[in-house]
């Protein structure tokens, strides 16, 4: 791989709740032993995605570190795609999902020898009704729950743990779900649908234990019923999943039709209710640093 003469780390100063400026101390440090240079933006919620992609076409770099979340993550490969420019993750979000499946350690040295490396990975990434997903996205229970969290104060764990008793009592599942692929179309009820580009939510429930982020497919995941000790099974990251608790179909392209308006979220991300989705895998792809 080419020597790394200029970098451009994209912050975000308020993902997780975190300061970022030992973050930034120590990525400075990191590129001036590259003896290379390094530029920072810091988003501010205003245009940053134009903005990205204006630096980005107006300037050569050799790599770029973004210090936040999946939704940082999600708006710099918007920006970025098609360049194949590689990205490196430092997680500092709230919801750090991405990051958790690509297996990044919570040390920030780690973080950094993997960002500086030469094992650069070409990650499927998928279109959702127009909207770019990198790891999950879902209609059902658990987009309810992401709803409900997002309207909480208490984040983290005991956030969605707290959110989810009142998700349970009040949610309308079974939805009703017609799904149409190339060579077949049927209805099926579930409490949850998934498409999955990784195999873990960004609360490390390993519900895709087979899936994989460059093999050219997403998996499906029609979840049937509420199973309590299959929740707990996807939580120990056990590495196989009862087809009676959910259905596992690899696909490139599908159609989804909901009988009535389901919620739907991207990435952690609530979006709101829908009847119809479509999903594929995009044609380009995100050169990310991995182990």
């Amino acid at each position: 791989m080419k020597e790394i003469d200029k970098v451009l780390l994209i912050v975000n100063p308020i993902s997780g709740g975190i300061n970022k400026r030992n973050i930034n101390q120590k990525i400075d440090s990191e590129v001036s032993k590259l003896n290379a240079e390094l530029e920072v933006y810091q988003t501010t919620g205003e245009n940053d995605q134009k903005k990205i992609k204006n630096l980005v076409a107006s300037e050569t770099f050799d790599r770029i570190l973004i210090a936040g979340g999946d939704g940082t993550i999600k708006l710099v490969a918007e920006a970025l795609l098609p360049h194949k420019t590689p990205i490196a993750i430092i997680p500092a979000g709230s919801a750090n999902g991405l990051a958790l499946n690509l297996g990044i350690p919570n040390d920030l040295q780690e973080q950094l020898n993997i960002a500086f490396g030469n094992t650069v990975t070409k990650m499927d990434v998928l279109e959702i009704n127009g909207e770019l997903c990198l790891h999950m996205g879902d209609l059902g229970i658990n987009a309810e729950l992401i709803k409900n969290y997002q309207k909480s104060r208490i984040r983290g764990k005991m956030g969605y743990l707290l959110q989810s008793i009142p998700t349970l009592l009040y949610s309308k599942y079974p939805f009703e779900f017609e799904i149409q692929m190339e060579d077949k179309s049927f209805t099926k009820e579930g409490i949850l649908l998934a498409f999955a580009n990784a195999k873990k939510y960004g609360t490390g429930a390993n519900v895709n234990p087979k899936g994989k982020i460059n093999d050219g497919v997403f998996e499906l995941l029609l979840f049937k019923n509420f199973n309590m000790l299959e929740i707990l099974k996807t939580l120990r990251n056990e590495t196989e999943v009862n087809s009676e608790f959910v259905e596992i179909i690899p696909l490139k392209e599908a159609r989804v039709y909901c009988k009535n308006p389901v919620s739907f979220q991207i990435d952690g991300e609530y979006i709101g209710e829908e009847e119809e989705i479509y999903v594929k895998i995009s044609p380009e792809k995100l050169s990310i640093t991995t182990y």
